[in-house]
């Protein structure tokens, strides 16, 4: 078994990098949403217990998050994973290492996916999508043919509150207030690789493909 773990900002591709992993190479993408949702519909004991905090609007504790990991592993103990998006603190992952510790498992490769941040605040504030037929377009990458409007359907395209500039910004100061700290922690145990996140998806691919 195969574990790896992606870092990086919004906008850096990530989760694009996951799904061709899982495309690609068999890997199986975890995400911690779809568990989590797995776990409430079938009325588990995780999953009941989580359906506790969120009735109630609590953050589900890390060490319940890391339990219904534990489980999915545990049912396939084969396979390679890899985990987009989580951990996201330095505790979900001193919590996850003890969790794979005990199963005789660890994180065998962190990859953080490095871009400037003005070329994410491109990225994510270019971002235009189409209300009616949800088409995505970027006014800098990926423009439509009519200016603000959707090649489908000639609708007026929209920018989403999430992808305006200052929201952006505060949410890359939040990301490296949790992250940089991650990203020492499996750099101290010599596990962290920088992949550069500029150029195509099968460019940065590529580059992930030679460090797996």
């Amino acid at each position: 078994m195969m574990i790896v773990v992606l870092l990086g900002p919004p906008g850096s591709g990530k989760g694009t990098q996951g799904v061709l992993l899982k495309q690609r190479l068999g890997f199986e993408h975890i995400s911690t949403g779809d568990i989590l949702r797995s776990e409430v519909s079938k009325g588990s004991f995780l999953g009941l217990k989580a359906k506790e905090y969120m009735s109630k609007g609590l953050l589900l504790p890390d060490e319940l998050i890391v339990d219904m990991i534990k489980n999915v592993l545990a049912e396939s103990p084969t396979k390679n994973y890899v985990f987009d998006g989580f951990p996201r603190t330095l505790n979900q992952a001193e919590i996850f290492d003890n969790m794979l510790q005990d199963m005789n498992l660890e994180v065998n490769k962190v990859f953080y996916f490095d871009l400037d941040d003005d070329v994410i605040i491109k990225r994510l504030s270019g971002r235009r999508v189409c209300p009616t037929c949800g088409a995505t377009y970027n006014i800098y990458y990926q423009k439509p043919k009519n200016d603000n409007l959707c090649d489908n359907d000639n609708t007026p395209l929209i920018q989403r509150e999430d992808d305006k500039e200052e929201v952006i910004k505060n949410r890359l100061v939040v990301y490296k207030e949790q992250t940089l700290p991650l990203a020492e922690h499996y750099k101290s145990k010599n596990k962290l690789y920088t992949i550069p996140a500029d150029g195509s998806q099968e460019e940065v691919f590529e580059r992930l493909k030679r460090l797996l």
